[in-house]
């Protein structure tokens, strides 16, 4: 049986791959600080679940068939932009010595957020704009990655993920979860003038897929998006459709300097395609459906 390590896994997208891989017959061990993370995101696991901060050492006893790094600071709002580089850059550094000692693949999420306000669609390798600490500390864990050579390292730059068990990650949740909160609460949703920014949105059962298509992937860095751009008003018009309502958003300023705000993201992905073999298969409406019809069941 297949045995997987997986940090971050009490968090969104790595609690959503542990019940995955779990479903799918494999061993899996959980690794979670629970700093941002909830136990009850791993509600059904029957797997081990190591409480530890994978920026210390832990124990992590046994063989390994794959390592997934998911334990991050993921907010790119984080106060303390130090506290970001070094959490995050140390914990991949750790995790990547435990893969090299294992000699297995890892597997770890990085972000679009590192192209900044680029061109679209983004491509792996185009010139980076690092408007946050976050996306500084993806490229760093990029660049090490990229110069490790013992064990093979697949990293997901990952576009904008919405879907369930995202609530812990509080304001980084994303907009389909705060708008659907509003909604729900009786209010119209507040979106930024005049709603024609421009989102990658991709469900996480998507991203989930990715991940498993990166066990067998060349090393390397790669988009994950479904490489269609829908509007903050299309997202709006997505979240009616799911709720059979007429909703009108209410409008509000810019609050962020727009030197450090990304305005537009779309995925290129032909690499993804072509070398991880992975395609978004949910399209907004019906990702936000299955958002909507799981929010209204918790």
């Amino acid at each position: 049986m297949p045995r997987y390590l997986i940090s971050g896994a009490a968090g969104f997208i790595g609690s959503n791959l542990a019940l995955e891989l779990e479903a799918r017959g494999h061993e899996v061990v959980a690794v979670d600080c629970l700093r941002t993370g909830a136990r009850e995101n791993l509600t059904g696991f029957r797997g081990r679940f190591l409480l530890a901060d994978v920026t210390q050492p832990f124990e992590a006893e046994g063989a390994w068939d794959g390592i997934f790094h998911h334990g991050d600071i993921t907010d790119p709002r984080h106060g303390n932009d130090q506290e970001v580089l070094e959490r995050n850059v140390g914990g991949f550094s750790r995790m990547l010595a435990l893969a090299s000692q294992a000699g297995c693949r890892l597997v770890y999420a990085s972000t679009a957020g590192l192209y900044g306000n680029g061109p679209t669609p983004m491509q792996e390798d185009q010139p980076k704009q690092l408007i946050t600490a976050y996306g500084r500390s993806k490229l760093q864990m990029d660049e090490l990655a990229a110069a490790h050579t013992s064990t093979p390292v697949v990293g997901l730059r990952y576009f904008n993920v919405y879907g369930p068990r995202e609530a812990g990650k509080g304001r980084a949740a994303s907009m389909v979860y705060h708008l659907f909160r509003q909604i729900q609460q009786g209010d119209a949703p507040k979106i930024f003038e005049w709603g024609d920014q421009i989102r990658d949105f991709i469900h996480v059962q998507d991203v989930v897929a990715a991940n498993l298509c990166a066990l067998t992937a060349p090393s390397g860095v790669y988009n994950v998006g479904t490489g269609v751009g829908s509007t903050f008003n299309d997202l709006v018009k997505a979240l009616g459709l799911a709720l059979g309502k007429n909703i009108t958003p209410h409008y509000i300023p810019m609050p962020y300097d727009p030197a450090t705000y990304q305005s537009n993201t779309v995925a290129d992905t032909s690499r993804a395609q072509a070398r991880l073999g992975f395609t978004a298969r949910w399209g907004l409406n019906d990702g936000v459906a299955h958002y909507v019809n799981w929010l209204k069941q918790q």
